[in-house]
């Protein structure tokens, strides 16, 4: 016998005044994801590892309401600058299983649609990543900034 877990899934989506190849470096250059990823006081990445090719490893670390964190993962999609897709593992959700976060791209006119999908949540997860509105805001201000 098995046991299916239900899954959850997050899609959040902003505009941003920028070329999708600028956001798509935002993203993907760890030197500029350690100084967008987070909000001072709150949750804020202080160093970004990545070796940005599928089947490469990443990993971020910081301090999230007053403890350290880490989050790792693997980049399973890459195709410059439309589609970014990587796992997803934080060391802040207890009993954590790995998940699945997609960025998706679409410039018209120089304004940039990105679309965010965190599949294969649990239930759980799904309560412990309620902060993707809030990574797009910032992402958005430094884009364009």
């Amino acid at each position: 016998m098995t046991t299916a877990v239900a899954t959850q899934t997050i899609v959040q989506e902003i505009t941003i005044n920028a070329s999708a190849a600028r956001v798509f470096e935002a993203l993907t250059d760890p030197e500029q994801r350690r100084r967008w990823w987070g909000r001072d006081g709150r949750f804020q990445t202080t160093h970004v590892e990545s070796d940005l090719r599928v089947g490469g490893k990443f990993k971020m670390s910081g301090t999230g309401f007053g403890r350290p964190f880490t989050v790792t993962g693997e980049y399973r999609a890459i195709e410059r600058p439309r589609v970014l897709a990587f796992t997803w593992l934080p060391s802040w959700q207890a009993n954590a299983s790995e998940t699945l976060v997609r960025f998706d791209l679409s410039e018209t006119d120089g304004i940039t649609t990105v679309r965010v999908t965190h599949s294969g949540l649990t239930p759980e997860g799904l309560e412990a990543h309620q902060g993707w509105a809030q990574i797009l805001a910032q992402l958005r201000s430094f884009a364009e900034g």
